[in-house]
């Protein structure tokens, strides 16, 4: 048994959030469809639509920034497209109420999962694509990223906690820090890692943890940097990744 949103109540609400009206309504379906419900589901659409919507924010950026250099646009275009941002959206739209899922991932809170929620606002996005063309897909984007765009932060304020500590070492001539994987747990659908940060010159270790590999260095490198000797931590404290 599974999840399934009422035809009509699934249109409306398309049509209400993403301004768009399918000509091809099994689209949309497709893309509110977890893997776990079966059939045609969304993983495909997720993949064209994470780069259609790479594609669309970069042109955004490009636009709305035209002293910045590609250094700068990647990191504004990397917090735009992030899952953590992708998820908010979602969730403000109301998409978690709109999936199909299979009565595991209901029982567990699919619908509330940032990852779940992230896969398929790309999907959606895909969809759009292949309904109506790339500008049709372009005014989605803008729709709901734009006023997200007008927020960014200021570059400098966008650097990732392991960037931070990189520079900060490499400004001073020294070594730079050592990530070890130290456990993953958990079935493979949700694992969670454990790793470890040392800066040996200093004589610092510290431990993180994440969903994946990467955002368990991040919150690693972010303990190390609050550890760091007052005269070295770095000015910015932004670009603060949660584990």
């Amino acid at each position: 048994m599974i999840s399934r949103p009422k035809e009509d109540d699934l249109r409306a609400w398309v049509e209400r959030s993403l301004g768009h009206a399918f000509r091809d309504p099994e689209l949309a379906r497709a893309a509110l469809t977890h893997r776990s419900a079966g059939g045609h589901h969304n993983e495909r659409l997720e993949f064209l639509g994470d780069s259609v919507l790479n594609c669309c924010v970069a042109r955004l950026l490009y636009d709305a920034h035209p002293r910045s250099d590609e250094g700068v646009l990647s990191r504004l275009r990397a917090t735009l497209v992030s899952g953590e941002t992708l998820a908010q959206v979602a969730a403000e739209i109301g998409l978690g109420e709109r999936l199909r899922l299979g009565q595991g991932e209901l029982r567990s809170g699919g619908m509330r999962r940032a990852s779940i929620l992230a896969d398929a606002l790309e999907a959606l996005i895909g969809a759009v694509y292949l309904d109506a063309g790339f500008e049709a897909a372009a005014d989605l984007v803008n729709r709901l990223l734009a006023g997200r765009i007008e927020q960014l932060p200021a570059a400098s304020e966008l650097k990732d906690p392991k960037t931070q500590l990189q520079e900060t070492l490499q400004a001073r001539g020294m070594p730079l820090p050592v990530y070890t994987l130290t456990a993953v747990l958990g079935d493979a659908h949700q694992q969670s890692f454990a790793v470890t940060c040392e800066v040996p010159t200093l004589d610092l270790l510290t431990a993180g943890e994440g969903s994946s590999r990467r955002r368990a260095e991040q919150h690693a490198a972010r303990q190390l940097l609050e550890r760091l000797p007052g005269g070295m931590r770095p000015d910015a404290t932004a670009g603060r990744a949660k584990p």
